[in-house]
C-alpha cells in the first residue's frame, strides 16, 4: 500500500459527517500509556483508558480511521470470527463458552457506546448469513439452534431457498438465516465519533505522526520525526499496517487486500426491491460476497479478498461482474466509488490479543480477519482492563490461544498462503 497520509476516495470519506484533523506531535509528552494506531483498536483502547481515569497519548500515521477501520464493508456482526469451538483444547469448554458470548456482548458494547455518545453512523439492524448450497444451509441451522441453546435474546429466522427474496432479491442462494441482532453502519463516521470522544476525556491525539522507533524499558519511549512520547505501558493497534514496527508480531498477522464498490444512488423501488429489510448480507464462499445499502440508497458490495499483495489496475472492473452475478438487474447502474483496503487475517483466523512476553508492559491487539468492527471494541476494552486494574480474565483467555508466524518471510508469507487459498477455492468449486 502506498503511504497516503490521507484518507483513501472512498464513499465513506466522501460522506463522512466529520472533517476534524489532529495536529502532529512536535514536542515531547509523557502519558500514563501511549496508543499507537488510530483505527478502531487504538481510539477505543485509549477511550476506555481515559474512562478510567489514566492519562493517555494516541499517535496516528495517517489519519484516524485511515485503514480498514474507517473503509470496511460496516458490518456489525455478532462473533469473534470463525467458528471459536475449536480452540478448546486451548482455553477450556469454559474459556469457548467466554468467546460465544464475548462475540455477542462486543456488539451490544458497540451498539451502547453509540447510544452512550449519540454518535450519528447510520446504525440499522438487521442481518443475513446466506447459504451456497444445501449444506452451509443445514450449518445455517444448526447455527440458529445453538444460539437458542445459549440464550440468544434477539430474533433469528430461518429461510429456505423458497424465502430467501423476503431478504435479498437474487436467485444464487440455497437458503439465509436472519439475525436482528447484527446490522450495519458508517464505519468512518463511528471511528471518527469515537475519536472526538476520547479527545473530549483527555486523550491527546496526533495524526501524521509515525512512530519511527520503540525504546522498551520499565517506561517506553516512543519516537516520530518531531517528537517523542514517554509512557509506563504502550498499545499496539496498528493491525495489517505494523509492518516492521515490532517484527514479533507482524510476523503473524498477514496484509490481505479487500475490495468494495458503491453505486450510484439508486432508486427506493429500486433499492427496496433489491434488500427489501435493509439488511446486511454476507454469502459463506471462501472469498465471500457481503453487501448492503447505504443511508442514501447506494449498494455498497464487496469482497474479493487478495493474498498476492497485488492489487486490481480497475477495482470497479474487477468487482462489477461479482454485483452483477448476485444482481443481474444492476447492470446498467454507475459506480461511483471504488476503493481497497488491507486487513489483517490470522493464520488461525482468530484475533491475537495480549502482551508481549519480553516486554510486558506492551499490549496488542490485531488480526481480526475480517470480523473487526465489533470484536476491536472488545479487545480494546480487555486491554484497558489489564493496563488499568493489572489483570483481565477475557485477556487471558484471548491470549491462551497461540498464533503462528506466517512462514516464509516477508515476501514469501503472501505467495505461500495465495496458494494455499487457491487450494480452498478449488476444493470449495468441487463441493
Amino acid at each position: 500500500m502506498p503511504h497516503a497520509t490521507q484518507h483513501t476516495a472512498s464513499y465513506y470519506a466522501a460522506s463522512a459527517r466529520d472533517a476534524s484533523s489532529y495536529p502532529r506531535l512536535d514536542s515531547e509528552l509523557t502519558a500514563d500509556v501511549c496508543v499507537v494506531g488510530g483505527g478502531l483498536t487504538g481510539v477505543n483502547a485509549a477511550l476506555e483508558l481515559a474512562e478510567r481515569g489514566l492519562s493517555v497519548v494516541l499517535l496516528e500515521g495517517r489519519r484516524i480511521g485511515w485503514g480498514a477501520s474507517g473503509r470496511n464493508g460496516g458490518q456489525l456482526i455478532r462473533g469473534i470470527g470463525h467458528d471459536v469451538s475449536g480452540f478448546a483444547r486451548h482455553v477450556g469448554q469454559d474459556g469457548v463458552a467466554y468467546l460465544q458470548q464475548a462475540g455477542i456482548e462486543s456488539v451490544a458494547l458497540v451498539a451502547r457506546r453509540i447510544a452512550q455518545y449519540d454518535i450519528a453512523c447510520d446504525l440499522r439492524w438487521g442481518f443475513c448469513e446466506l447459504a451456497n448450497t444445501p449444506t452451509q444451509f443445514e450449518a445455517l441451522r444448526a447455527e440458529q439452534e445453538a444460539l437458542a441453546d445459549m440464550g440468544y435474546r434477539h430474533e433469528t429466522q430461518l429461510l429456505p431457498a423458497d424465502r430467501v427474496h423476503e431478504v435479498v432479491a437474487s436467485d444464487l442462494y440455497a437458503g439465509g438465516l436472519v439475525d436482528m441482532g447484527s446490522g450495519h453502519l458508517h464505519p468512518l463516521d463511528l471511528v471518527q465519533g469515537e475519536a472526538r470522544i476520547a479527545q473530549s476525556l483527555g486523550v491527546r491525539i496526533f495524526e501524521q505522526s509515525p512512530v519511527l522507533r520503540i525504546d522498551h524499558g520499565s517506561s517506553v519511549t516512543l519516537h516520530t520525526a518531531l517528537g517523542k512520547v514517554r509512557a509506563q505501558s504502550l498499545v499496539l493497534g496498528c493491525n495489517a499496517h505494523l509492518e516492521e514496527l515490532e517484527p514479533r508480531l507482524s510476523g503473524k498477522v498477514l496484509p490481505a487486500g479487500s475490495y468494495v464498490v458503491a453505486t450510484e444512488p439508486l432508486p427506493e423501488a429500486l433499492a427496496d426491491s433489491l434488500i427489501p429489510r435493509n439488511m446486511a448480507l454476507c454469502d459463506q464462499k471462501v472469498g465471500l460476497d457481503y453487501y448492503r445499502l447505504t443511508a442514501d440508497r447506494r449498494l455498497l458490495f464487496g469482497g474479493a479478498c487478495h493474498y498476492s499483495g497485488r492489487d486490481p489496475k480497475d477495482i470497479a472492473a474487477y468487482m462489477r461482474p461479482k454485483v452483477h452475478k448476485v444482481f443481474p438487474q444492476l447492470a446498467e447502474v454507475r459506480i461511483d466509488y471504488q476503493w481497497g483496503g488491507m486487513i489483517g487475517i490470522t493464520a488461525n483466523r482468530f484475533p491475537q490479543v495480549g502482551r508481549l512476553r519480553q516486554h510486558p508492559n506492551v499490549y496488542y491487539a490485531q488480526g481480526y480477519s475480517g470480523h473487526g468492527l465489533n470484536v476491536t471494541h472488545w479487545t480494546a476494552k480487555l486491554l484497558a482492563e489489564a493496563i488499568a486494574v493489572g489483570q483481565s480474565q477475557g485477556l487471558d483467555v484471548f491470549s491462551a490461544v497461540p498464533h503462528l508466524t506466517f512462514p516464509g518471510g516477508k515476501a514469501l508469507r503472501s505467495p505461500l498462503l495465495a496458494l494455499g487459498m487457491l487450494w480452498y477455492r478449488m476444493r470449495e468449486m468441487l463441493s
